[in-house]
């Protein structure tokens, strides 16, 4: 068991029960209401088939996440009509799955949204046996911290990838090879970052290594020192922004426009960015990268419960991770889908790192939520509402 698992145990056993009670029969086409807080009980109501589609399933995803090469397959095999809202960081995602009142049934939440919707009882526990491809997934996104708590799924792997450097080829040279650029007043006024409070990792990874006496080794766990030295960086590289986009839309009109010419970003911007011949390239800079790991989760209320148990199992298959892989710029948790990338796009598996070692997935450091107990024995460690309201300073 890693810390953060020990950790994310800590967070969610006050909300293992509540969250257990919200699945029930009629659901999802078996099992009943939860009277044990044990994982025995959890998986015992899961559902052991997949019922007939209520004709609705309604998302919260990433954007490139609904798009209509597999969502209207996918609608005309099960009947199931999708409505997708776009959101623009895993806070959104939070926000709108607590006050949505069951509007949403999935949310393709992130790791550092994942744990928190656990623990709010915002979703329910899902049945992978009930995925057949499943089975094909790497073994680090079978049951990772993220979804996955004292053996029982909320929610099921999708893709992973990195956070990127993104540059205008003919305005940014010589090549960048360092995150420092994003702090250089060189390019004052041609700078954009996310909109994110999770931003701040990026800043705390680039000063793990620019600044190793501050003794930062994971960049979402930072004792006080540390965390004050990644927001004096953040607030001298405010003079430096163009703009902090919210959607990687924004971005992409952001570098189409010529307001921006560098910026943090994915690998899903730049794929569009090229597709309509803006000269663009993105790379991994030599601190290394932050990175997201997302999951398909169910709400706890939601309303069309199989058509979300299809929706899983149809984006689960080789065809359709290959598909969103290409597409986004990212890397298929399905080991199968790597031949197909090959054959839709000539040399996408190895782009994308779907053919890599377990070593490239383990050296990202995949988004969390910072938490005060950062696994010393000490509650030293600043946690998220901390980080949120420094971005809140930060951005002001």
């Amino acid at each position: 068991m890693t810390r953060h698992h020990r950790r994310a145990l800590a967070w969610v056993a006050s909300a293992l029960f509540v969250a257990a009670l919200a699945f029930t029969a009629a659901g999802c086409g078996g099992g009943g209401s939860s009277e044990s807080s044990s994982s025995t009980s959890k998986t015992s109501n899961l559902p052991t088939s997949i019922g007939k589609g209520e004709g609705k399933l309604s998302l919260i995803a990433w954007e490139g996440y609904t798009q209509p090469d597999w969502v209207k397959p996918f609608e005309q095999q099960t009947g199931c009509k999708v409505t997708a809202k776009y959101a623009g960081s895993s806070d959104e995602m939070v926000t709108l799955m607590r006050q949505g009142g069951g509007q949403y049934d999935m949310v393709s939440a992130s790791g550092d949204a994942s744990v928190r919707l656990i623990r709010g009882g915002d979703v329910q526990p899902m049945n992978p046996k009930l995925i057949p491809d499943f089975k094909n997934f790497i073994d680090a996104l079978k049951s990772p911290s993220h979804n996955t708590v004292d053996g029982v799924h909320y929610g099921i792997s999708l893709q992973w990838g990195p956070n990127t450097l993104l540059y205008n080829t003919q305005k940014v040279k010589p090549t960048p090879t360092s995150w420092s650029t994003l702090y250089d007043p060189k390019y004052k006024g041609q700078v954009t970052i996310p909109d994110n409070a999770i931003q701040m990792a990026d800043a705390a990874l680039y000063l793990s290594k620019s600044q190793p006496d501050l003794g930062i080794t994971d960049p979402y766990e930072l004792n006080q020192k540390q965390f004050d030295a990644t927001v004096a960086l953040l607030k001298q590289q405010r003079p430096l922004l163009k703009k902090r986009w919210s959607l990687a839309s924004d971005e992409i009109d952001l570098f189409k426009n010529g307001d921006a010419s560098i910026g943090a970003s994915w690998p899903y911007q730049t794929n569009t960015l090229q597709a309509d011949k803006v000269p663009v390239k993105d790379l991994i800079p030599k601190e290394g990268a932050t990175g997201w790991a997302d999951t398909w989760m169910l709400s706890s209320k939601s309303k069309h419960p199989n058509c979300a148990y299809l929706w899983t199992k149809w984006v689960s298959t080789p065809k359709v991770q290959a598909q969103q892989a290409i597409y986004f710029g990212e890397t298929p948790a399905n080991t199968k889908a790597c031949a197909v990338m090959d054959k839709l796009s000539p040399g996408s598996c190895k782009q994308y790192h779907a053919d890599a070692p377990a070593s490239y997935f383990d050296s990202i450091k995949f988004w969390k939520t910072p938490l005060a107990d950062c696994g010393n024995g000490k509650n030293d460690c600043i946690d998220y509402n901390q980080w949120q309201k420094a971005w809140t300073e930060i951005t002001g």
